[in-house]
């Protein structure tokens, strides 16, 4: 999984997103503070399309009107904001046509800007979006890949507002628990992972690994012009891919693990590469 998965792009020119407080949004007026916001929001170099022929398959998704807007638009962001929603929708259903074993979870976990309306417009966008791909909700150890491959199901939707009680396509949040350190420590960080691990539900749910640090405001400060990838990804990366080459998948193991800058080591073919371990198993039981 990729974290902040739509952050590849974002838009310096326009006003800084409805996620942030009044006192940033009053410095972004000042165009070098949004360029410098956007050294701090992008935490991928991949487009959609290059995430997923890198082998990404879980997305972690913020989304947002724009406040003054006409119509309900509904857009990607983190601190600034994105291309337009539908416009990353339709760029992963081209994906899965052309490869349809092929499953991605899409874990909508942050509204911002957005009543009742909103929603209602942006689930109907996901189901014109993926149609007949969508799989609905199910006891989630059913969900083998035999079990969509059967149904010619390709994508999971999780929706962390009450509205997804109407749609059958959406799959309540609580069932993508995603624990998050937030801490710019790779100890803490590990430890964290670890801790969570071992305090994961044994059945019922997915699981998300959040293997990323995140800038605290005195961070962003002393390193104000280097940025996020500078500043802590490109240092700690390496021990974070260490943590992932122990884990073992499986019940109680690791599920799902995100991490910034999914290109910059083999992240996405190291966590890929741990199924084996099950495979290993499977081969010793029988």
């Amino acid at each position: 999984g990729s974290h902040d998965s739509f952050s590849y792009w974002v838009d310096e020119k326009s006003p800084v997103g409805p996620d942030q407080a009044t006192a940033i949004k009053r410095l972004a007026r000042i165009s070098l503070v949004r360029k410098i916001m956007k050294k701090w929001s992008v935490t991928q170099n991949l487009t959609f399309k290059e995430q997923l022929e890198g082998g990404i398959r879980y997305f972690d998704l913020r989304v947002s009107s724009k406040p003054g807007e006409i119509g309900q638009e509904i857009y990607f962001i983190h601190g600034l904001f994105g291309i337009k929603v539908w416009d990353g929708l339709k760029e992963m259903n081209s994906f899965l046509e052309q490869h349809p074993k092929e499953v991605i979870f899409l874990d909508f976990n942050h509204f911002y800007a957005m009543d009742d309306s909103h929603h209602h417009f942006l689930i109907n966008r996901i189901r014109s979006a993926f149609e007949s791909k969508l799989c609905c909700v199910e006891c989630v150890e059913y969900v083998t890949l035999l079990y969509m491959w059967e149904k010619k199901h390709q994508v999971l939707i999780f929706y962390h507002h009450p509205l997804y009680q109407e749609y059958p396509f959406l799959w309540p949040g609580n069932k993508m628990p995603a624990p998050w350190a937030n801490t710019t420590n790779v100890h803490k960080l590990l430890q964290f992972l670890e801790t969570t691990l071992g305090e994961r539900s044994r059945y019922g749910t997915f699981h998300v690994s959040q293997a990323i640090l995140t800038p605290q405001v005195k961070t962003i400060a002393r390193h104000l012009i280097r940025g996020l990838k500078n500043t802590l990804v490109h240092r700690n990366l390496p021990m974070i891919l260490n943590w992932v080459k122990a884990q073992k998948p499986g019940v109680m193991g690791v599920n799902i693990i995100t991490s910034d800058f999914v290109e910059l080591v083999d992240f996405a073919a190291t966590v890929i590469a741990l199924n084996n371990l099950l495979l290993e198993e499977d081969e010793f039981a029988t």
